[in-house]
């Protein structure tokens, strides 16, 4: 059986638009030019890939199945041309990052902003994603790397640490828990809540606890970031829990106060998951090296 690297791309263009026109653009070809390359493909399989509808296409059982390893393949077929790439004197090359919210706004622009100045010929595609979707990701192939934090159970991954940061509560001048030096979580429920966007991890962890102990989240507003949150927080809409490191940031221009918590997940480590370190490509393992070195973490 032979298989063409086109076809696979292909497959993975329609299956990631969720319909065939969207990836015969992705792939520079007409809907009719694809249509007859996907039945081709499926022929040569055996198997029906993708269920056709109305609306577009969605992926069969065997066509969710090949998608995990036609990812694996062209992920593979790029690490072949980064590394290859290191003998023509240039760094070159494509890297797909998963990552939470706290690594999106707050230290990988920093991070990558160092390391993309220095290397021209790579790019990158820096995703926010909620945690499991980071560990699916980076499981199916579909990122490079994962960045994320907490506790982090799940077989199939390395996992290299590169800091570690505490969750406190943000609260404006003046609060009542303001003379509060520790609290525990549950405690803080009585106050109305600044929290981040539903697509937050942030928001997605903190709505757990509150279920574990059989409570809600007093949300009152929901904004995009730390520093809107820390700017409502200061003009006293709510309270909020934010990444220590960022909590601090925001108090040296903000009238706000931090208030520790006692929760034993309030102290997190912060980690690149990937499948397998020594398969990446070299311009992914440099760039895992630029975080640890930002959060002056030592190298293993």
């Amino acid at each position: 059986m032979h298989f063409d690297l086109a076809d696979i791309r292909l497959f993975i263009h329609v299956a990631e638009a969720s319909s065939l026109t969207g990836g015969a653009r992705r792939a520079n070809l007409s809907t009719a030019a694809a249509s007859t390359r996907i039945k081709a493909f499926e022929g040569q399989l055996g198997s029906r890939l993708f269920y056709r509808g109305s609306q577009g296409v969605e992926l069969t059982p065997a066509g969710e199945r090949l998608l995990n390893h036609a990812r694996a393949i062209m992920r593979q077929v790029e690490y072949v041309k980064s590394d290859f790439s290191e003998y023509a004197n240039s760094e070159a090359g494509h890297i797909r990052i998963f990552a939470n919210t706290t690594a999106v706004t707050e230290f990988m622009p920093e991070v990558l902003a160092e390391f993309l100045s220095d290397r021209p010929g790579i790019t990158i595609d820096l995703q926010e994603r909620l945690t499991n979707d980071i560990f699916r990701g980076v499981l199916d192939g579909a990122a490079d790397l994962g960045v994320t934090s907490g506790d982090i159970k799940i077989h199939g991954l390395e996992v290299i640490p590169f800091s570690m940061d505490r969750l406190v509560v943000v609260v404006p001048s003046g609060h009542p828990l303001v003379k509060e030096e520790i609290i525990a979580f549950k405690d803080t429920l009585e106050y109305p809540y600044v929290g981040l966007h539903e697509g937050s991890t942030l928001l997605q962890f903190l709505k757990a606890q509150v279920n574990e102990i059989g409570e809600t989240l007093p949300l009152r507003i929901q904004v995009y970031g730390f520093e809107p949150a820390c700017r409502m927080i200061e003009a006293g809409v709510g309270i909020g829990i934010l990444p220590e490191s960022s909590a601090v940031r925001y108090q040296k221009t903000m009238q706000v106060q931090i208030v520790q918590l006692e929760d034993d997940w309030a102290q997190r480590e912060r980690a690149v998951v990937v499948r397998e370190l020594a398969s990446l490509p070299e311009s992914a393992r440099t760039l895992i090296s630029a975080i640890r070195r930002y959060h002056h973490y030592p190298e293993q």
